[in-house]
């Protein structure tokens, strides 16, 4: 009998995109002699609407332009029974197509979605569900959260500074000194946001004041990041175990080739840009050891399920540090997460159903 999973995406970020590409990666590459499965997806503004698996499966990137989830669908409603939950569709206020789950795969990037809050509906409604817990996903999802995590725990991360909302309107001046403590250049960023949207590099202390104002307009919360002159950029593919510890994939490494070496919003998902993913990334064999041990130690210390891409900088002397640790990091078949486990002998397809056939295995309730 085949397992019935639930695909949920889109989601009310500025990620929403991404998460669209997401699901109609993970959509195609579903192995339908197991899993049968129903798409719902979150419209902007928050709107859960049943889409067809024909549109999903097209989702794809057309010029410059990203796949959304059209709001024009039907309603899609979760619906909570005594053995877990099912999904249905609204057609003149009545429940049509009414299915259990079995499993849910949210592939939401970004609030409302990679940060806890689904995953807290999911635990709610009595569904499993792929990924991080409640409180893994929302220490993840806030970047100062995770660095005071990633010190609790002793594990090596660089300096930064937070600006929150209240601290910012009362005395912005005070907030720029801080930020001055740190060595230049300076990364800008949302401290909940993700796939470099609302990211700036700073150079010049004047450029400061904008560089927060245009992270606020994603969130009100501000992280400030001293740059590592001269590190390389490695990311390691943490998945789970049924019966053993999480394993770590080979290390690779995010080669842009522009002189700031930013690897912004279009770099990442757009066509045609100067950017090349290594892997497995030409390091001495000590390093990836440590990339490889470091990214377990955190994925275990962060209390993360099911899978997490954890992003490190190298730095010239071998050492390693945390740069953040993703536990929804984009998942088209083109993604660096994949790309590592597909270098490691762990095809999409496999490597999909490894991730739902974690979740089935999970137990319900507290754990």
């Amino acid at each position: 009998m085949r397992s019935r999973v639930l695909l949920v995406f889109g989601g009310d970020s500025s990620e929403h995109e991404v998460s669209c590409l997401t699901a109609g990666g993970v959509l195609r590459a579903l192995d339908r002699e197991r899993f049968d499965v129903t798409c719902v997806g979150i419209a902007k503004g928050g709107r859960w609407v049943w889409v067809d698996e024909a549109v999903v499966r097209a989702y794809a990137i057309v010029g410059d332009r990203l796949p959304v989830v059209d709001d024009s669908h039907p309603d899609a409603v979760l619906v909570r029974t005594a053995v877990g939950a099912d999904v249905a569709r609204v057609e003149n206020d009545v429940l049509v197509d009414r299915t259990a789950v079995d499993v849910a795969f949210a592939l939401l990037h970004g609030p409302f979605g990679e940060d806890g809050t689904v995953q807290g509906l999911f635990e709610m409604m009595g569904v499993r569900y792929v990924g991080a817990g409640v409180l893994s996903s929302a220490v993840c999802q806030d970047k100062a959260a995770m660095k005071q995590q990633f010190s609790v725990h002793g594990l090596p991360s660089g300096p930064y500074v937070t600006v929150a909302d209240s601290q910012w309107r009362s005395d912005p001046e005070h907030c720029l000194a801080r930020i001055r403590t740190l060595s230049a250049p300076w990364f800008v960023k949302p401290a909940r946001g993700g796939s470099s949207m609302g990211i700036t590099r700073v150079t010049d202390p004047e450029q400061l004041p904008a560089a927060i104002e245009e992270a606020r307009s994603y969130d009100p919360q501000v992280i400030v990041e001293q740059g590592i002159v001269g590190a390389r950029e490695i990311e390691c593919a943490v998945l789970g175990s049924l019966d053993g510890p999480p394993v770590a994939s080979l290390p690779g490494e995010i080669d842009v080739h522009t002189e700031s070496r930013f690897y912004d919003f279009a770099t990442k998902y757009l066509p045609d840009q100067p950017v090349s993913l290594v892997i497995p990334a030409d390091l001495p064999a000590d390093v990836v050891t440590r990339v490889r041990q470091l990214a377990v130690r955190a994925f275990v210390c962060l209390g993360v399920e099911g899978l997490a891409r954890v992003d490190t900088f190298v730095l010239p002397d071998g050492s390693v540090s945390l740069n953040e640790l993703n536990t929804m990091p984009g998942f088209t078949a083109t993604s660096m997460y994949p790309k590592l486990w597909e270098a490691g002998g762990l095809a999409y397809t496999e490597l999909v159903t490894r991730l739902l056939d974690l979740a089935l295995a999970r137990p319900l309730g507290l754990r």
